[in-house]
């Protein structure tokens, strides 16, 4: 009996679910582009990108050796990811082009997973990068930033029926491939105004002699054609 159990669960998260009408996969779209443009909103959806994007710095911090010391959310919906080790380096420059790269990056591999009908996989999934991510936050505003969103996972996993299951996990990857494009676009806005002096951009540059704008180039780059193939992949195009 317990063997069945297992199987079954291993079935429902592995297996393939089928893919939602047309009309939700645009709508689903449209939601997230709703989170994304008004700038009232944006201002507290842009939260869950900037998850992502210290969850890249801390992830790419770990696999290339470097020891993570804790990740900072603040309600302005800035971050800070802190970890140990040489501070230069391909590990130091790959973490910290990590930043502005995670939310498209993580966004195509969602529509990747969707477009193989891994809808119930890509919850779960989000759920434990969620909750690692929890172990490693050294704020009272972020841990309940991430609590919440964790908490969100959890539920529609657990309680929610196939067609809402569906519908949220579009939501989510259309916001990360959206919502990763506006921020290098805020960040070269800032940088024109001639803040933002010590962005990933230019603790890139510092790190690698190249000009901050490749630096910006890259990240419109990586977010672009992030959106675009995801795009197709979710449309089926």
């Amino acid at each position: 009996m317990d063997t069945t159990s297992l199987a079954d669960v291993w079935n429902e998260v592995f297996g393939s679910q089928p893919d939602p009408d047309l009309w939700v996969v645009i709508a689903t779209a449209v939601a997230a582009l709703a989170a994304v443009v008004p700038p009232g909103v944006w201002r507290l959806s842009r939260n869950a990108v900037t998850i992502a994007h210290e969850g890249g710095h801390g992830l790419v911090a770990l696999l290339t050796g470097r020891t993570l010391t804790g990740i900072r959310l603040h309600s302005d919906t800035s971050g800070l990811t802190v970890s140990r080790g040489k501070p230069t380096g391909l590990g130091m420059i790959l973490t910290a082009a990590a930043g502005y790269t995670a939310p498209p990056l993580l966004g195509l591999g969602g529509a990747a997973l969707l477009a193989a009908g891994h809808i119930t996989a890509l919850l779960w999934l989000a759920t434990l990068l969620l909750v690692a991510m929890l172990v490693m936050i050294r704020n009272a505003y972020g841990a309940v930033t991430v609590l919440l969103s964790g908490g969100t996972f959890v539920v529609v996993s657990w309680l929610a029926g196939p067609q809402v299951q569906a519908a949220f996990a579009y939501v989510v990857v259309w916001f990360l491939l959206l919502g990763g494009v506006r921020p290098a676009f805020e960040l070269q806005a800032k940088r024109r105004r001639g803040g933002a002096g010590d962005s990933d951009a230019d603790q890139l540059a510092r790190l690698t002699h190249a000009p901050a704008g490749m630096w910006l180039f890259l990240f419109h780059a990586v977010s672009l054609c992030s959106l675009v193939g995801g795009a197709r992949w979710l449309l089926e195009v």
